[in-house]
């Protein structure tokens, strides 16, 4: 009954402007550069813990004052630096076809893709948008993904979240919600082996058939179809 999305490297690619904010605050703080491979590989993660992971925590007392940094810069470039998959819109138009509901729950603000999807005319698409400023606790923590399925009022047993990483993964083990994996991003097809995920899709292009396919299967095994 609904489809919820990550959005950094499942609905778009915004690591350039991701590296240039990380970059900027840490050269504010007097830091080092951080490599953009290693910034790559923390895209998901709250802004608190990406700074940890990159610096360590000898820095932790500066952590607020990076996501200040962070966030100024990001108001000035992240919407002009985040470019969205073509496909996005083609698929969201098949799933929007079949009355399902559709939504994004993000660490990344909500104000922020609210913006990206209102200039590319996208953000009718979806029902319900969550944000990394609508929860206290960030994923893995399955807040804001419960709270997309609560403000849908949907079944979560017939809901589905689709995601780049392992963070996705583990937020819908912990919602009790099935998951869905796009290979969009930095984490390889094996890093899923870990999980029970409905399956690994290498883009979106394939998510309506995909769809199509599980909840026919679905069906079966209620012996609704035989």
């Amino acid at each position: 009954s609904a489809v919820l999305f990550d959005f950094d490297y499942t609905l778009a690619d915004s690591s350039r402007g991701v590296i240039e904010c990380i970059n900027f605050a840490l050269g504010e703080l007097g830091i080092p550069p951080a490599v953009p491979q290693k910034i790559r590989h923390t895209i998901g993660l709250s802004l608190t813990d990406t700074f940890l992971r990159l610096v360590g925590k000898q820095y932790a007392e500066q952590s607020g004052e990076f996501v200040r940094l962070f966030i100024q810069r990001a108001d000035e470039v992240m919407a002009d630096m985040t470019v969205l998959y073509g496909e996005v819109d083609a698929v969201l138009k098949q799933i929007r076809a079949h009355h399902i509901s559709t939504g994004i729950v993000s660490t990344k603000f909500r104000y922020r893709i609210e913006n990206i999807m209102r200039r590319e005319n996208l953000l009718h698409h979806f029902d319900v948008i969550v944000g990394g400023e609508d929860v206290s606790n960030h994923k893995p923590d399955p807040e804001g993904l419960l709270k997309a399925v609560s403000l849908l009022k949907c079944n979560p047993e017939k809901t589905i979240y689709i995601g780049d990483n392992t963070t996705d993964a583990e937020t819908a083990r912990r919602a009790g919600i099935d998951f869905a994996a796009v290979l969009g991003g930095v984490t390889r097809r094996q890093e899923f082996e870990k999980f029970d995920v409905l399956g690994i899709l290498e883009n979106l292009s394939g998510l309506a058939g995909f769809l199509s396919w599980n909840w026919i299967k679905y069906l079966k095994r209620a012996k609704i179809v035989c």
